[in-house]
């Protein structure tokens, strides 16, 4: 089982070449890792947000149902009403009075047919809450899959407050648009149709009159909401953009600290603050307009529906019961319009979060794994390099022609001056980039053909920078081999110095830990990374810097323990501190992407070249005079 204790993307050389390189070459992201101003295809985005509701389509059929039957209770309610209060005006005029035996039962016929719709209505809400639910959770693990197939050029390439904002604000802000966009658009939308029927059975010359708000109201959404979309894209641009500052101002808090920058961190953050504010006031200020501008033509529509009534009442074109609904109908045609202007910028903000997860899913993935069925066995740990070459950008070369062969149970040290190419060495036999040309062999094994899975379950890694999930010391420890024995994780932690300590703290193996550390330091971090790594039980081994921060009397313990770890296995041992690789059984010196030289520590020595020089830099130069 592959053990990391961090992604592979704090190296010398992925720091120096890569995240700013790439995005600079990228035509499909900003800068920031952010999509454009404006919107790329919001028809095509809201199709694709739809369809994730097919797997449901069950539930949407019977919400259709239930909307369809909703609404038609609600829209003869009105005219049922009118005809009571016709009973009530006809009674006036009559000797024998009001019928109300015929007035009771139109009055408890509408109110069946209200509670009806309401329940109709909350059964409505509640399939929708489930299905949009749902959706939202197969997305969640669409983007989490996703995730793991991604490249780790393109996680270098992005902010990672922006992967997070992407993966949780803004499927949060979908989840929302739809759950109080999708029922009462569809609602609304059938409402304004049954009601325009029902006007239009009254009283066709009314119903022109108040269908004339449907185009004025359209235009007006239409202008309203060109503007805000492109604000509500800016909010959650800004959005993303501050939660990288703040992930990043947070994780180096201390850092922050130590070098008096706390006050730029906060001008940093009221900047862009500032700039989420500006976007999120323009967009609510924007779709807030939409509902006062609604109320106003409906308002002149009520009056102009109310002069030419009472004018038809008057000339006895129509009874007072049909006036009296058709201007309750006036009014639930306002409101849905009202409605719907409003629910199109929630949905315009939803789909703009959308297209912003819709275009991490669409991210270029890994190469896929051939399809074998061969079974590759990896026992001996041999590691051949054949005419290697690997650029993080086609314009910088960085590895050419490289060519070395690791033999079983060999320890492989690798040393050079930064961006000399050491990192993406290992990197390359993990298969976190794939080569431009050449061949890397694992046990004979061109390992561009073996599953990545299979390949990295055979290597165990152990990097300068740790990584700690939240839990216990066991489990982190036990993440190196998930099947292992109580016996097998305790002996680990014994082989690398980690129980000595454990056993001191309170709560022992229980103790719970987590990225940043909690109550353990960073050295002891770094003893738990090499006990998982032990406890994988590797073919090959790869320590990037790996007791870079245990205390010398440690680093003495861990070299005794890396020894046994070593032995009949292939170890590739990244160090700046060359007292630690002085047992290596091959030193390679590396620049520019190349080896300059080769061999043991006396015979490096000996040769008096580059490895002589960083060596003597080491320990021999003089001190410099203090001026």
């Amino acid at each position: 089982m592959s053990t990391e204790s961090n992604h592979v993307t704090d190296s010398e050389e992925t720091q120096s070449a890569r995240p700013e390189d790439l995005r600079s070459h990228s035509n499909r992201w900003s800068a920031a890792g952010m999509p454009a101003e404006k919107s790329k295809d919001f028809k095509t985005s809201t199709k694709r947000l739809l369809r994730l509701l097919r797997p449901h389509r069950v539930r949407v059929i019977i919400v259709l149902v239930m909307a369809v039957v909703s609404v038609s209770l609600s829209v003869t309610g009105p005219k049922l009403l009118g005809n009571a209060t016709n009973v009530v005006v006809e009674g006036l005029f009559r000797a024998d009075g009001i019928d109300f035996s015929r007035l009771h039962r139109i009055l408890l016929l509408t109110t069946a047919l209200y509670v009806a719709a309401s329940v109709l209505a909350w059964g409505q809400a509640h399939i929708v809450a489930t299905l949009v639910q749902r959706t939202m959770q197969t997305l969640r693990a669409q983007v989490e899959d996703k995730l793991h197939r991604l490249p780790l050029s393109y996680v270098d390439s992005q902010p990672r407050g922006d992967l997070l904002s992407r993966v949780t604000n803004d499927i949060d802000n979908v989840s929302q648009s739809l759950q109080q966009t999708l029922s009462q658009m569809l609602t609304s939308a059938m409402s304004i149709v049954g009601v325009l029927g029902m006007m239009f059975y009254i009283s066709w010359p009314l119903a022109i009159v108040a269908a004339v708000v449907i185009p004025v109201s359209l235009t007006i959404v239409k202008q309203i909401a060109k503007r805000s979309k492109v604000r509500f894209l800016a909010q959650w641009k800004h959005t993303g953009t501050l939660n990288a500052q703040v992930e990043e101002s947070f994780t180096g808090h201390s850092l922050v600290k130590v070098f008096g920058q706390t006050e730029t961190a906060r001008q940093r953050f009221a900047e862009e603050n500032d700039k989420l504010f500006r976007a999120s006031f323009g967009a609510q200020f924007f779709s807030g307009t939409i509902q006062p501008a609604m109320m106003f033509v409906g308002n002149l529509n009520f009056v102009a529906i109310a002069v030419i009534g009472g004018l038809r009442v008057s000339s006895g074109a129509m009874t007072i019961g049909d006036i009296q609904a058709f201007i309750q109908y006036s009014r639930q045609f306002t409101m849905p319009l009202t409605q719907l202007a409003s629910m199109a910028n929630v949905f315009q903000s939803g789909v703009a979060s959308v297209e912003r997860v819709f275009e991490l899913l669409d991210a270029p993935e890994e190469s896929p794994d051939p399809v074998s069925s061969e079974e590759y066995e990896v026992t001996r740990g041999r590691v051949e390099f054949d005419n290697v070459s690997f650029s993080y950008l086609p314009d910088k070369p960085l590895i050419e022609d490289l060519s070395l062969v690791a033999e079983p149970g060999q320890t492989i040290a690798i040393v050079g001056p930064t961006g000399a190419g050491k990192t993406t060495l290992v990197n390359l036999i993990m298969r976190f980039y794939d080569l431009d040309s050449g061949v890397i062999r694992l046990d004979g094994h061109d390992i561009a053909q073996m599953p990545r899975g299979d390949l990295r379950s055979r290597i165990g890694m152990v990097l300068q920078d740790t990584w700690m999930f939240t839990g216990t010391i066991w489990e982190n420890i036990a993440y190196g081999n998930l099947e292992a024995t109580e016996e097998q994780v305790v002996a680990a932690a014994r082989a690398t110095y980690v129980d000595r300590y454990v056993r001191a703290l309170p709560n022992g193996y229980d103790t719970i830990v987590d990225d940043e550390g909690g109550s353990v330091s960073a050295g002891e971090k770094q003893l738990l990374t090499i006990a998982r790594a032990f406890l994988a039980d590797p073919a090959i081994l790869i320590l990037d810097e790996a007791t870079s921060s245990v205390d010398t009397r440690t680093e003495v313990l861990i070299q005794e323990a890396m020894a046994a770890l070593r032995s009949n296995r292939t170890s590739f041992v990244i160090a700046h501190r060359l007292s630690t690789i002085r047992d290596a059984d091959t030193i390679l010196v590396m620049e520019s992407g190349r080896i300059c030289e080769k061999g043991n520590h006396e015979e490096l020595l000996a040769q008096r070249g580059a490895y002589y020089e960083l060596y003597n830099s080491q320990f021999s130069a003089p001190a410099s005079e203090l001026t």
